[in-house]
């Protein structure tokens, strides 16, 4: 299964973000810490780079994050030009109040107080947009729940006389490259579930997760789990859970509802679903995969 999603209210979002971008000073980029290149936007990205804006990457959920794969991105973003990476989780003031003096460090010309610091806080649905702009503003000014794309509309606030905050909708791209991409951006409540099988999210996630943390799914579910695939595991969560159907079938559905709120809320440990080798690894095994179809479509029709 392919996964991708991008509403039109999205594709509004980018053209107006595009505008607004030549009036701001600094983009906020805020991405989930359990996924962070997965959840970065090629789009904002190439917006940022067109106006040669600064980057303030906010690795967020971080309180959900494998801290040592937390450490190795924030070392390969910080290494990338105009972008400084911190990781924060904007449920704990402290660390959300160290965000406009960051900004103001990206764009030092704005320190004198003559004009105001003018930051745009943008990223893909669901990764605490809202959650940051409420928490700057010390008040609720953006709607936040746990379904992506709540906010649909670009907002402007000051949140003193020398700096200005603009809230931007989440957005996706038009098309998700790497489908391991989109069941982790699924997997971590980043895409509507109507464009996706839940079960088949599940899954993915579960073959994940065995690959990387073995032991929480094993500590979690009271169960071994040597042996187990994707599958199999759902199925097993299903029997540890009373996920049954009459006759004492597994209802296979509700335990990936299950598995999906384990990893989402915390409840597994923390995860990180991607490090900067293994993301390495998937986009050079893909492009050998695209490599290898392409040589038996050209090896067909050679033949025909």
């Amino acid at each position: 299964m392919t996964i991708q999603w991008f509403p039109g209210h999205m594709n509004s979002a980018r053209k107006k973000a595009a505008e607004v971008m030549a009036k701001i000073d600094v983009v906020i980029e805020v991405v989930d810490a359990r996924l962070p290149a997965a959840s970065t936007n090629p789009m904002i990205e190439s917006l940022r780079a067109h106006r040669q804006r600064p980057c303030l990457k906010l690795l967020n959920k971080s309180d959900l994050a494998d801290p040592a794969a937390t450490a190795e991105w924030l070392t390969y973003f910080n290494q990338q030009p105009g972008v400084k990476a911190v990781a924060i989780s904007c449920k704990r003031p402290a660390e959300v109040a160290r965000v406009p003096k960051l900004c103001q460090q990206l764009a030092p010309h704005r320190s004198d107080g003559t004009k105001p610091l003018r930051m745009m806080i943008m990223g893909i649905p669901n990764v605490g947009k809202s959650t940051l702009m409420n928490a700057m503003l010390k008040r609720r000014v953006a709607a936040v729940g746990d379904e992506p794309a709540v906010t649909k509309s670009q907002q402007r606030l000051d949140i003193s006389p020398t700096m200005s905050l603009v809230d931007t909708p989440g957005m996706l791209w038009p098309k998700i490259a790497y489908d391991a991409d989109g069941f982790m951006l699924a997997a971590s409540h980043a895409i509507g579930v109507n464009a996706v099988a839940e079960f088949d999210v599940a899954v993915a996630l579960g073959q994940l997760l065995l690959s990387r943390y073995p032991e929480r799914l094993a500590a979690r579910y009271k169960t071994d789990v040597a042996g187990f695939d994707g599958v199999r595991l759902v199925e097993e969560v299903a029997r540890r859970r009373g996920c049954l159907v009459k006759g004492g079938g597994v209802d296979v559905d509700k335990a990936a509802l299950v598995l999906l709120a384990d990893y989402r809320s915390g409840a597994l440990g923390p995860i990180s679903l991607e490090t900067p080798s293994s993301r390495a690894d998937m986009i050079a095994a893909a492009a050998a995969m695209a490599a290898a179809a392409e040589a038996v479509s050209s090896a067909a029709d050679g033949e025909a």
